[in-house]
């Protein structure tokens, strides 16, 4: 039987396709285009396929635009036909992407405009696709949707992607720092930290080196208690090793049992290979 409120997000979640059929959250993918090419991600590109174009030597800077209110209101139709009664549709921090907007124009259109309510998760990548499992999590014990978005409206101040990068190339290639600054953060061997607060990138701190970021990090997830918490990496080789420091350094995360997700199209194009982070939920 079909659940009384269906959850609807977009790939910005980052939540495997194969794991969002399993939950039974549609997934509205965003596009992504590498100079003339453009993909659906989720669809019509993988996350093996994205990260082997964004690496290649001389490869454009990959640009992503926000699916159109039509692919909303396809997946709107789809979840009614379906049985759902009302829809959680569960989106990226309007402030980075459109993707909201095309949402809001196809449930302000749509004929059952009233079931459909729409929630600004104001982060991306892993933090967002905690807040939409959370919602699914909910749907699924068969909270109604309006216990479902007062739920995830008190959680997302509390929610935070915490990243620290590599480099520094991909934030200057994709024009959220200049050139001046990248050359001397690269001088410097600047190591910065991450978080989307309110919709916006926010740097944390700028270590110097690899090994006094991941101890600032450190020290930064350890500030509060988790309720909930996964890594999130682009490309890192060394997650493993990263998310066994973590669950040996704080037992409570370990209880946790946090797992992995690869950063996508979202946000990888700016954070660039080699990051390293996680997306978390303090505790009230």
């Amino acid at each position: 039987m079909a659940a009384k409120v269906a959850i609807v997000s977009d790939s910005a979640s980052d939540i495997p396709p194969q794991l969002a059929a399993e939950l039974g959250i549609t997934i509205v993918p965003v596009i992504v285009s590498f100079n003339e090419e453009s993909f659906k991600v989720g669809e019509e590109i993988s996350m093996d396929e994205f990260w082997k174009r964004l690496t290649a030597p001389g490869a454009p800077f990959p640009k992503t635009a926000a699916p159109s209110a039509a692919a909303f209101t396809a997946a709107y139709d789809k979840a009614f036909a379906g049985g759902a009664a009302e829809i959680v549709s569960i989106h990226v921090a309007s402030k980075l992407s459109a993707t909201y907007r095309s949402a809001e124009m196809a449930a302000a259109a749509h004929p059952q405009s009233k079931n459909i309510h729409l929630v600004d998760t104001a982060t991306a990548s892993a933090a967002e696709g905690l807040l939409v499992k959370r919602a699914q999590r909910a749907a699924a014990a068969g909270k109604g949707a309006a216990e479902i978005v007062a739920d995830l409206r008190g959680a997302i101040p509390r929610t935070h992607v915490i990243f620290f990068l590599d480099t520094l190339d991909y934030l200057k290639a994709g024009g959220r720092i200049s050139p001046a600054r990248a050359a001397i953060g690269g001088l410097l061997s600047v190591k910065p930290i991450i978080d989307i607060i309110d919709g916006e990138v926010v740097t944390l701190d700028k270590p110097r080196t690899s090994a006094k970021a991941r101890e600032r990090f450190m020290q930064i997830v350890g500030e509060s208690a988790v309720e909930e918490l996964t890594i999130l990496h682009s490309e890192a080789p060394d997650v493993e090793q990263f998310r066994t420091d973590l669950v040996t350094r704080f037992p409570a995360i370990g209880a946790l049992k946090p797992g992995i997700v690869r950063a996508g199209a979202a946000i990888g194009p700016h954070t660039g290979p080699k990051g390293l982070g996680v997306a978390l939920i303090r505790a009230s």
